[in-house]
């Protein structure tokens, strides 16, 4: 069953989030992840921390999770952190 990972960010260094995203775009495709959505959100009932959004879609869990612990993923979270605080979350 198609799966997505849910990102939640607010960014606090364009320049690192740039260059974390150059660098994460490739390591979805062995996995059969994309994106399908990214960008600021409209907030039309509640209240959320971060206001930028990321859907990124997957075949299946299995594909999310590998995708998400693998060596090359794995390599860039520390770049990721120094331009966005986030959360990742599989639905």
């Amino acid at each position: 069953m198609t799966s997505f990972i849910i990102v939640e960010a607010t960014v606090i260094n364009p320049e690192k989030l740039a260059e974390y995203s150059a660098q994460a775009q490739p390591t979805l495709e062995s996995y059969g992840g994309h994106f399908i959505a990214k960008g600021e959100v409209e907030i039309l009932h509640g209240e959320t921390l971060h206001t930028t959004k990321a859907i990124i879609e997957f075949p299946d869990k299995d594909s999310a999770r590998n995708w998400y612990n693998s060596e090359a993923y794995q390599k860039l979270t520390s770049l990721r952190e120094q331009g966005i605080q986030s959360t990742f979350q599989l639905l």
